[in-house]
């Protein structure tokens, strides 16, 4: 159990990192659109590719920041039945919600994903919008953050075991959301 809770830091590291890297995309996102607003406004100049780098930037936020996300336990529960539950009862949900839900979805992502990012990199794919982008780096980043997404998981399911042994912590305090 040692030697896998080792591997489940590693992962929440690389996790961690990816956020990084999605915090990141958002203040440059929102540079390149205000450079582009202000552009067109003053200048009377715009440019499809500066609307594709902002739809690649946001893809790249969401899916190199959903693997931190569940690390941190931000994800979205289903709040009918999770706020009622013990905390060995809320663990032993997550846990069955990560391998029955999860996982599989993320392998699925990654495996349908990866030969539509394969044939565009092949192909040189280019946006058909005029003076668009390719296209294969944002399809790169559906199996990449899926991949991390589901390795983020197999590190919440060893989190999970290892607290249902008895041999971590787990804080599994929730509060729903104010809407």
């Amino acid at each position: 159990m040692k030697i896998l809770l080792q591997f489940a830091r590693q992962v929440d590291e690389l996790s961690r990192r990816a956020a990084v890297v999605a915090i990141w995309l958002v203040l440059i996102c929102a540079l390149v659109s205000a450079l582009n607003a202000l552009s067109r406004y003053i200048f009377d100049m715009s440019s499809n590719a500066w609307l594709e780098l902002q739809w690649y930037m946001f893809g790249g936020i969401v899916l190199l920041g959903a693997a931190h996300l569940l690390n941190t336990n931000g994800h979205i529960r289903v709040d009918l039945f999770y706020g009622r539950l013990s905390d060995r009862q809320r663990t032993w949900l997550d846990l069955f919600g990560l391998i029955a839900f999860l996982m599989p979805f993320c392998w699925f992502m990654v495996l349908y994903s990866w030969p539509w990012f394969l044939e565009s990199w092949q192909i040189g794919e280019i946006s058909a919008n005029a003076g668009g982008l390719i296209r294969w780096p944002v399809k790169l980043l559906l199996p990449l953050g899926f991949g991390l997404l589901m390795l983020q998981g197999v590190s919440e399911v060893i989190k999970r075991v290892a607290a249902l042994r008895g041999v971590i912590a787990l804080d599994t305090h929730y509060e729903r959301p104010l809407q």
